[in-house]
């Protein structure tokens, strides 16, 4: 991580914390997944981002890639999140955490900005 995005993480406020948190569950979950994808090690910057649509509004994006230089990162259970600027609002607070249930399996989202959600989960009204 260079320190410019270092710098920019900073902004965001140790004593506030990541702008998203991971349960270790979905920790283990993302690196798993990195490594069946063999994602090479750079490109190990798990992007959390919203796009507009979904039942509610808003609906959530995560994959892995190189860090923007203008993302917020942060290192959150050993996992590099990166948060485009724009998305910050709507994302900081933001918990994923990964469930694995006979009624439901995968990453699981609560964003304490949200206004509402629809029945799916996957996305929200800010």
């Amino acid at each position: 991580m260079s320190n410019e995005t270092r710098t920019e993480a900073a902004k965001v406020g140790t004593a506030t914390g990541p702008v998203v948190n991971l349960t270790p569950l979905a920790a283990e979950r993302f690196k798993a997944l990195a490594e069946e994808q063999s994602v090479p090690a750079e490109e190990r910057n798990l992007r959390v981002s919203l796009k507009v649509g979904g039942c509610s509004g808003f609906s959530y994006e995560m994959g892995f890639d190189s860090a923007n230089p203008t993302d917020i990162v942060s290192e959150v259970q050993g996992i590099r999140v990166g948060v485009a600027p724009k998305d910050l609002p709507q994302l900081k607070g933001l918990l994923i955490d990964f469930v694995d249930t006979v009624q439901e399996q995968g990453f699981k989202i609560t964003n304490p900005n949200a206004k509402s959600s629809c029945g799916c989960g996957q996305s929200f009204q800010a």
